[in-house]
């Protein structure tokens, strides 16, 4: 595990805005403190520098691990995962009745790679998003 400078930290929980940049949890909310996740893995060459790292909570990080992608579960194509600093929550994902639909084939893959709707994240989010 690479070591990330407490003020490259600080950058990272800043710009996310202290939340998961994957599923949105708080991390005041969070029972483990969320993580620096490298977007693209230091075992794909990625580096350790603000334009590659999220803010993760610790479901999000373990379950993406040094995955770049996977298949869309609609389509079964190859798709890449959600990158929060290229890319924009809005145009991936939906949030309806607490859930966190994939609008794209990037949203659909990450959302379920992520295991973004299990039933414990779903009564997760019904605890800090407003009805």
């Amino acid at each position: 595990m690479t070591y990330i400078p407490a003020q490259l930290r600080r950058l990272v929980e800043e710009r996310a805005g202290d939340r998961c940049e994957y599923c949105l949890l708080p991390a005041q909310l969070s029972f483990f403190p969320h993580e620096v996740d490298h977007v693209v893995p230091e075992k794909h060459n990625g580096k350790t520098e603000a334009d590659n790292l999220a803010l993760a909570c610790w479901r999000c990080n373990r379950h993406k691990g040094t995955d770049l992608g996977s298949f869309d579960p609609e389509t079964n194509h190859f798709s890449f995962l959600f990158n929060p600093r290229t890319q924009l929550w809005t145009e991936h994902f939906q949030l309806q009745s607490f859930q966190i639909i994939g609008v794209s084939p990037v949203g659909r893959t990450t959302a379920f790679l992520l295991q973004l709707n299990t039933l414990e994240r779903i009564a997760e989010r019904q605890r800090f998003l407003p009805q």
